[in-house]
């Protein structure tokens, strides 16, 4: 009994499963005089017995002890799912010592017991010992011991194997999600083709596969963080973390602990060390958006990291190194928050290393319309959609109207018009008010309810002669009005019906 609790202890000191057996043998070695107690493992996808732990063997004589299934003793067993003992291996053919650890069978007196390693009805190998000959009722009790011992090793190497399996089909997931996040933040894919946005795919490239400090300003909204990623999944540190932390959400005491991380007890509720980003971010990059809203203590913590490549968790006394490439980023004129006093002018010098200035969307307004398209297919998807295209007088909408909120405005715009789209055009009715009012973009005019309509009735009718290819019968069937009504409205708004013919 003392031995099996010995054994069930070293069974469940580790996670190493050839540590386990290691100890394992050395007390089937130890206590109970057993000499070569070994552990014979079962390659189910090459039919092949190899040694995985043995005492008292050499690496060459574990490289020979290998086995077809159902070959020599060891094989038989692991076949049969049979013990075997063998009271005089000097006179049993089927005794191979393959291992050659024993010298001369035929001038030494030795047994040998062999029992499976099974788990249910699996046999995943064999293990076996050599002992002082002796009779068979000595021999059967220790076949017996041994069976339970092997019983216990059986359940750990399915553990331990569950294990290894769970942890390796993890480490793919992330390997493949890693893979996915590179494919889905290459710089290609960020859309834009205005000459403004060439300019910063070509300072991204640029800047990726540096280990430079990158500042990232623009208005919110125009996509800053989605920069951050591309430069971070297009660097040689892709296969660390991308940790982001938004300055401006959390207050100064939280911000501190979440940056750097705290030790336990270093204030009211800091029941247990943490760690903060930084370390999380170890050989990674950390985003630190919204950089200009830190206070001045954090300005000044945040300037030893850049400049020592360390720093003290709050309530600690350690140092920690830091290898972590710093992304800022920020909608705030920096320049005048230094003039007022807000910003060490050191630690802006030290993140102004690479500026990449994100153009708002009015100023790259040839990229609207590539960008609606994307997201109404986004959308599309999303909301189980079929709709086509955006008619053209809601083209002229988007392209017109000023995107105070950028992109990210245009992507609530275009994910409204989808949910509230019952056709497969998106016209300009689909549109949120804003964008159909001249106030909220600076060019307010007066409309009566006469324009209104008019306007109204010359979309229709393009949207039908679009579809009718330009044909005036089909279009007016469309409207399900006469031809004669047809025509006076094509004349009466002055709409080229050759611009559809054919297209």
């Amino acid at each position: 009994m003392a031995v099996l609790y010995e054994i069930t202890r070293a069974l469940s000191s580790s996670l190493d499963l050839e540590e386990c057996l290691g100890r394992v043998l050395e007390i089937l070695s130890s206590r109970l005089a057993w000499n070569h107690p070994t552990v014979t493992i079962l390659n189910p996808r090459t039919g092949e017995l190899s040694i995985r732990a043995a005492r008292d063997l050499t690496d060459e004589a574990k490289r020979r002890g290998r086995y077809r299934l159902g070959e020599g003793i060891t094989g038989r067993v692991v076949a049969t799912g049979e013990p075997a003992v063998i009271r005089d291996v000097g006179e049993e053919e089927e005794f191979l010592h393959r291992t050659r650890s024993r010298g001369d069978l035929s001038k030494s007196k030795v047994s040998f017991i062999c029992v499976p390693i099974s788990a249910g009805a699996e046999v995943l190998g064999a293990l076996s010992v050599d002992r002082a000959w002796a009779d068979e009722a000595e021999l059967d009790e220790d076949r017996h011991l041994l069976t339970i011992i092997a019983g216990l090793i059986a359940q750990t190497v399915k553990n331990i194997q569950g294990i290894q399996m769970e942890r390796e089909e993890f480490l793919s997931n992330i390997l493949h999600l890693r893979r996915k996040l590179a494919e889905r933040y290459r710089v290609a894919n960020i859309i834009g083709n205005s000459s403004r946005m060439q300019e910063v795919f070509e300072m991204v490239h640029r800047v990726a596969g540096s280990k430079a400090t990158v500042l990232i300003r623009g208005e919110s909204g125009t996509g800053k963080e989605l920069v951050a990623n591309a430069i971070h999944y297009n660097s040689d540190r892709a296969e660390c973390p991308l940790v982001k932390v938004n300055c401006a959400a959390l207050p100064e005491g939280l911000l501190e602990s979440e940056l750097f991380g705290h030790e336990k007890g270093a204030f009211t509720g800091a029941s247990h060390r943490k760690k903060g980003r930084f370390e999380q971010a170890e050989g990674g990059s950390i985003f630190l958006d919204e950089i200009g809203d830190l206070s001045p203590a954090l300005q000044t913590k945040l300037l030893r990291v850049i400049q020592e490549r360390e720093f003290t968790r709050v309530g600690g006394l350690d140092t920690i190194s830091s290898n972590v490439r710093i992304i800022a980023a920020t909608h705030q004129d920096l320049e005048e928050l230094l003039a007022q006093g807000k910003f060490r002018e050191d630690l802006y010098y030290r993140l102004n290393v690479f500026p990449i200035y994100l153009p708002p969307l009015r100023e790259r307004r040839s990229d609207v319309l590539l960008l609606a398209e994307h997201f109404l297919e986004k959308y599309n998807q999303e909301n189980g959609k079929q709709i086509r295209r955006i008619s053209t007088p809601a083209i002229d909408l988007l392209m017109q109207y000023h995107w105070p909120g950028n992109v990210r405005e245009l992507q609530n715009v275009i994910e409204r018009a989808v949910l509230v789209c019952d056709e497969d055009v998106i016209k300009g009715f689909h549109l949120p008010p804003s964008l159909q009012t001249g106030e909220s973009s600076d060019t307010a005019t007066t409309v009566s309810l006469a324009t209104a309509i008019e306007n109204f009735e010359r979309e229709l009718i393009i949207e039908a002669l679009k579809q009718a290819r330009g044909v005036r019968s089909r279009a007016a069937g469309l409207l399900s009005t006469s031809n004669r009504i047809i025509n006076y409205k094509i004349n009466k708004y002055g709409i080229n019906v050759d611009l559809y013919k054919g297209g």
